[in-house]
């Protein structure tokens, strides 16, 4: 099974795209929030290189924010790299 996981705060609107995405894909993934565990922000920053949430992570690859997700499913690069047909 993918594992996917999501470093999110509770008031970002691109969190909540993203989320959306997965949810309506199926996918569960591992919500991971900086804002009230800051040394998740500073864990996140250092996997990923990025400052913005989110950062998604999919099998522990960095594969960005909620942009380059929903571009990654535009090319339909998004189901294979899920394990979703």
């Amino acid at each position: 099974m993918t594992k996917v996981e999501i470093y999110t705060t509770p008031i970002c609107p691109f969190c909540v795209r993203a989320k959306a995405l997965l949810d309506k894909k199926g996918v569960s993934y591992e919500e991971i929030d900086v804002l009230r565990d800051r040394s998740k922000r500073q864990e996140m920053q250092e996997r990923s290189g990025g400052h913005t949430v989110p950062q998604i992570f999919i099998d522990g690859k960095a594969i960005g924010g909620c942009d380059d997700m929903f571009e990654l499913d535009f090319d339909d690069e998004l189901d294979p790299m899920l394990g979703i047909a």
